[in-house]
């Protein structure tokens, strides 16, 4: 089993940045196939926004990149995504994920909100 608990949302203004924290917990994270965030808008479907790899690769999705970036802290177990440059349609609740084969775990949620 793995826990998952985001921190950093909040509400800022367009072209402000925040940073996102996922903590881990139950496992390491080193030995999690990857680690995501995802993002859910008011009345959109869950989407995928960013991920890294166990071997660090990261890969976003077309829409925030060069403007998020994914690391991992093994040492503090921890994920975080920077996010700059950001724009109102970034707002939604952005999760934290851990996928390692065929187990998904979720984190609660934090609530991301750009004003224009």
């Amino acid at each position: 089993q793995v826990q998952l608990v985001e921190s950093g949302g909040g509400l800022v203004q367009a072209g402000g940045s925040l940073r996102l924290s996922c903590a881990a917990s139950g496992r390491s994270i080193s030995s999690i196939n990857a680690m995501n965030w995802y993002r859910q808008a008011p009345g959109k479907q869950r989407e995928w926004v960013a991920g890294i790899t166990y071997g660090g690769r990261t890969n976003y999705a077309d829409s925030v990149k060069g403007r998020f970036t994914i690391s991992r802290d093994n040492a503090k177990n921890t994920v975080s995504l920077q996010m700059n440059s950001l724009e109102p349609e970034d707002t939604a609740v952005y999760y934290c994920n851990a996928h390692s084969y065929s187990n998904d775990y979720w984190g609660q949620g934090t609530q991301v909100t750009v004003s224009s």
